[in-house]
């Protein structure tokens, strides 16, 4: 292959470590060129690194539209995204010039879903209130009415998009003898209730919204669902209840809830995804004692982050070799 003839392959981060050896070790006819600092790229540099690229590996946190597009080039054949949703990503824009598009499906279900459970039981138990009191100086001698949480046996559990995290989540609810779950979603999914077990129900939103103890947000953000948990979703809800977001931030309605919360509307709260991400340190989210706010680590262990990476790696190549994608968004 002649040096005309050559690649030019743009990954925006710095990858997990048997990901990141790949790169530097290199791909035949390829040029990688990375960006390496501890931080999402900036936008000029994006636009600056992306042209001529013929396969973009990028994440979450990177816009891809007509302007990364036109600034890459007509040969870019590839946009490869390390995350299964893919809500940054200009669909359309990529349709229009046939750049196809890669997602990392299927290989984080189980750590988000290990999250969410997380985010339950800390909400549920008041865990943020119990540890700052005990930094704070706050523990005293025991007490029968102090920290009083709720426990999820038989309780009610309501799960917003039944897909695979859904699912995942289900399941490991199951082990704490919830009573019945509640979904909301597109369709109802019969051979997906026999699977998860147990009394499963498929309902309207504005059931769910009002007979559940747990509120699980496990759904894609979508024009349909994006800031569908306003303020008026959240008075219709229980004010005990345990609401917990790990799928994305633009599907709450943050000034809803902050309004909710003030007016104690809500038992508990924990988020893994916020709107903006990283969530400024002033905001009035964070000055609640029932609410629990995660940096988007739903995905955050070695072995998931490892597996997406792979995805990745193995879409972005197929793609700039004009083959299928193994894994693309589309399937």
């Amino acid at each position: 292959m002649t040096e005309l003839q050559r690649q030019r392959l743009v990954v925006t981060r710095t990858l997990p470590k048997a990901s990141q050896a790949r790169l530097d070790k290199g791909f035949e006819g390829i040029d990688v060129v990375q960006w390496k600092e501890d931080c999402a790229i900036p936008r000029p540099e994006f636009l600056k690194m992306a042209k001529g690229a013929d396969g973009i590996l990028c994440l979450l946190t990177d816009k891809i539209d007509a302007e990364v597009l036109d600034a890459a080039g007509p040969q870019l054949k590839v946009v490869s995204t390390m995350s299964v949703g893919y809500d940054h990503v200009n669909v359309p824009d990529l349709e229009a010039r046939k750049v196809a598009l890669g997602i990392t499906p299927g290989v984080l279900t189980e750590a988000t879903a290990d999250t969410t459970l997380l985010l339950v039981l800390a909400a549920a138990r008041r865990l943020r209130e119990g540890v700052d009191a005990v930094i704070e100086g706050k523990w005293g001698t025991w007490s029968p009415t102090w920290l009083l949480g709720s426990q999820l046996t038989d309780k009610t559990v309501g799960i917003v998009g039944l897909g695979r995290i859904g699912v995942a989540v289900a399941k490991r609810l199951r082990a704490f003898g919830i009573g019945k779950i509640l979904y909301q979603g597109t369709r109802r999914k019969e051979e997906t209730e026999k699977e998860v077990g147990g009394k499963v129900e498929f309902v309207e939103i504005e059931k769910l919204l009002k007979e559940s103890d747990v509120i699980c947000v496990c759904c894609a953000l979508t024009d349909k669902t994006k800031n569908m948990f306003d303020y008026n979703a959240f008075s219709k809800m229980k004010d005990t209840v345990v609401f917990v977001n790990t799928a994305r931030g633009g599907i709450v309605d943050q000034d809803g809830l902050i309004h909710a919360l003030k007016e104690g509307k809500l038992g508990s709260v924990g988020l893994d995804v916020t709107v903006p991400e990283p969530l400024p340190q002033d905001s009035e989210l964070l000055s609640f004692p029932n609410c629990i706010v995660l940096p988007h680590i739903g995905s955050g262990t070695l072995e998931t982050r490892t597996a997406m990476s792979e995805i990745a790696i193995e879409n972005v190549l197929s793609g700039m070799k004009g083959e299928r994608l193994p894994f693309p968004h589309n399937a």
